[in-house]
């Protein structure tokens, strides 16, 4: 004859309620886990925005403005052909920080939605690593040089400060 063990049902019972306790406990912890996602889609959209209307503005500028006013007045010879090489050094880098932002941009978008994604820190970090190199080119080679070019002459300085403040103004649009 088969025996049964009267205290089989009740130690299944009690397994289960070790496996509800525990998922349960991870359940606890889900707020804590709810705000780094959440800094992580703020930080994702914000990057993206912050890349299509600042950054992308900047070069934009820079390379319609900026590099053609130094340019044109740069002194024939020597300090132009500096200067070329120096905005060709620049544009180039425009260029290529493009490209990586691009490879970046898919799945920072997908970390703004929230959805699952594979952002690559290695290529996080060599945009960022070769964005703060060429800021700092800029602002130690280009820049010092471009303010005493363009200062040699206020107008040409003015004419600088003007071009860039038209694109900042916006105009009221005429009723028809």
């Amino acid at each position: 004859m088969m025996t049964i063990d009267p205290d089989t049902p009740l130690t299944n019972f009690s397994h289960c309620h070790e496996g509800i306790l525990s998922q349960l406990h991870h359940l606890a912890d889900l707020p804590a886990l709810l705000a780094p996602a959440a800094l992580a889609r703020e930080t994702a959209q914000k990057s993206l925005a912050f890349f299509q209307d600042v950054i992308r503005t900047h070069h934009q500028e820079e390379e319609k403005d900026l590099f053609p006013a130094v340019k044109a007045s740069a002194h024939k010879g020597e300090e132009r052909l500096h200067i070329d090489a120096l905005v060709d050094g620049l544009v180039a880098d425009h260029r290529a920080l493009e490209k990586l932002w691009h490879g970046l941009e898919p799945e920072l978008k997908k970390a703004a939605k929230g959805q699952a994604c594979a952002v690559s820190a290695v290529d996080l970090a060599s945009f960022v690593a070769q964005y703060q190199q060429h800021a700092a080119h800029e602002e130690q080679a280009f820049l010092p040089l471009a303010e005493l070019i363009l200062g040699r002459n206020s107008n040409h300085m003015a004419a600088l400060g003007l071009s860039l403040h038209m694109h900042h103004i916006r105009l009221p649009i005429a009723h028809m």
